[in-house]
């Protein structure tokens, strides 16, 4: 896919060269050199505006054989000094978008006309890598198939000054980061009778099967004999078995110091006896994105092999209605011991996740993320671009926080106080727990539920209902699964390498 290439020769016959250009630059560098080739005309264009820098506009030559790349795009970047790394990465996003659309299967970018002194080439590789896997990924749904040949991005050419093993290391980084998130954005799209509980546990094992992972999945009758009676409870309407997902990518030779991803994997939810509207219920194929966005982080991190302990546990099961479907006023006994009034049978993911959070723990997790499209009332507060979070632990959240801005995706801490945490203990009268203490707060209980189970082991959690699809196109992919804390997770696990 990548190539790295010290000096760039302008008669190399190619499809495409990309150079960025800020507002008001200076007509130097690779562009002076252009532009005597072009005797003069594109300083001429760059100055009446045709060549423009203004961010994420994107302008197109065609060379007419003057020199041996075909046709020039130019990456508008806006004003160098406000230039951030986000930035850039969604810029190499437009620019990939745009040429997916032209139909090219080849580009070369000089990377160091996209650099400042804040983004240094390792930072302009690293997003470019991201990019070019993201923004040109695309689902392979069920429609038939034009006769038009299909054309992707099959090899990229980086002219750098830097060390060349470097560069390549920076885009390969990026480039898994982008693959790993695609890997998350398959599964969410995928259609629910194509993604049952035994087939994502079939895709976990061969993620373990590939990267040489310590696997288990425990079935119905494992569950039975752990006391798993949240997610069992959840289960007992399908005629699909349950699945308890488990992954043990060992980073250091004592198993200690262990971060656990903890995954959502409801593969359709009609919210049970406490139905869904019909209008609710189109999409709730989308339910498994958190599970899905864990996968996605374990497969970053089979590739890239941190030194770092990490476990995925992964509750499986579709939410359906038969005769024996669990009900509003059952009592469930949870692994933990703790029992649990049944006020809805659509805060379903709370209790397969009680039980994940769990055996989490008996797995030796030392630090937890629950990552999950738990709530509508997450995208109520906080709108469909920002994910909701909550912690007991703030030293730890302060990681979560750090990893997510360095990936852009961004969260927001929501409030997490005794008060709620009573509410919880409290609105039952009969149980432990209540699964819905009232509509009040709604995002903030369900997250209050899941820390009873966390207990003293530092965790957050990740309410990802708003932001694990998208209604329309964006710069790094197109409406649909997005993939949402795949990075996230995958960067966090970094951080707690160089914490160590």
């Amino acid at each position: 896919m990548f190539k790295v290439v010290e000096e760039l020769a302008l008669n190399e016959v190619q499809e495409a060269l990309i150079i960025g250009l800020f507002e008001h630059q200076k007509v130097e560098g690779v562009i002076k050199e252009i532009d005597d080739i072009f005797a003069g005309q594109l300083f001429e264009l760059i100055r009446d505006g045709e060549l423009s820098g203004k961010k994420k506009v994107i302008s197109k030559i065609h060379t007419l054989g003057k020199i041996g790349f075909k046709r020039i795009y130019f990456v508008g970047l806006g004003k160098e000094k406000e230039l951030k790394f986000s930035d850039l990465r969604e810029l190499f996003g437009c620019l990939v978008k745009q040429v997916k659309k032209d139909r090219l299967s080849s580009l070369s970018f000089v990377l160091d006309t996209f650099i400042t002194t804040e983004i240094e080439e390792l930072d302009a590789a690293h997003a470019l890598g991201e990019a070019v896997a993201l923004a040109a990924y695309q689902f392979e749904n069920y429609k038939k198939k034009p006769n038009i040949p299909d054309k992707r991005i099959e090899s990229v050419d980086v002219y750098s000054g830097e060390e060349e093993s470097e560069i390549r290391a920076a885009l390969t980084v990026g480039y898994t980061y982008g693959k790993g998130t695609n890997t998350a954005r398959n599964l969410v799209n995928l259609p629910p009778n194509l993604l049952t509980a035994s087939d994502l546990a079939d895709y976990a094992v061969g993620i373990a099967n590939k990267y040489g992972m310590d696997y288990e999945v425990l079935e119905k009758a494992d569950m039975e004999k752990l006391g798993m009676g949240a997610l069992l409870a959840v289960n007992k309407g399908s005629v699909e078995p349950p699945k308890m997902i488990v992954l043990k990518y060992h980073g250091k030779e004592k198993w200690d110091d262990v971060l656990a991803f903890v995954g959502k994997g409801i593969t359709y939810d009609t919210g049970g006896y406490s139905l869904k509207p019909r209008e609710s219920m189109v999409g709730m194929k989308t339910d498994m994105g958190g599970a899905a966005a864990v996968l996605g982080a374990m497969e970053i991190i089979g590739e890239l092999k941190p030194d770092l302990n990490v476990v995925a546990v992964i509750p499986s099961t579709d939410n359906v209605i038969s005769g024996t479907a669990y009900k509003p006023d059952d009592v469930i006994i949870s692994m933990s011991g703790k029992t649990i009034e049944v006020l809805n049978t659509d805060a379903e993911g709370r209790l397969a996740l009680s039980d994940a959070i769990t055996y989490a723990k008996h797995q030796g997790a030392n630090y937890i993320v629950d990552i999950a499209t738990l709530t509508g009332g997450v995208i109520v507060a906080l709108g469909e671009e920002i994910t909701g979070a909550m912690t007991n632990h703030e030293e730890f959240y302060e990681e979560v926080l750090e990893a997510s801005h360095e990936a852009g995706e961004p969260i927001w801490l929501l409030p997490y106080f005794e008060i709620h945490k009573e509410r919880v203990r409290n609105h039952s009268k009969i149980a432990d727990l209540s699964n819905s203490p009232g509509r009040e707060g709604h995002a903030i209980m369900a997250g209050a539920f899941l820390g009873e189970f966390a207990e003293d082991t530092p965790w957050v959690h990740l309410d990802i209902a708003g932001t694990a699809t998208s209604k329309k196109d964006y710069d790094l992919g197109p409406a649909g699964a997005t993939g949402v804390m795949v990075r996230t997770l995958a960067t966090l696990a970094e951080r707690m390498v160089d914490k160590d």
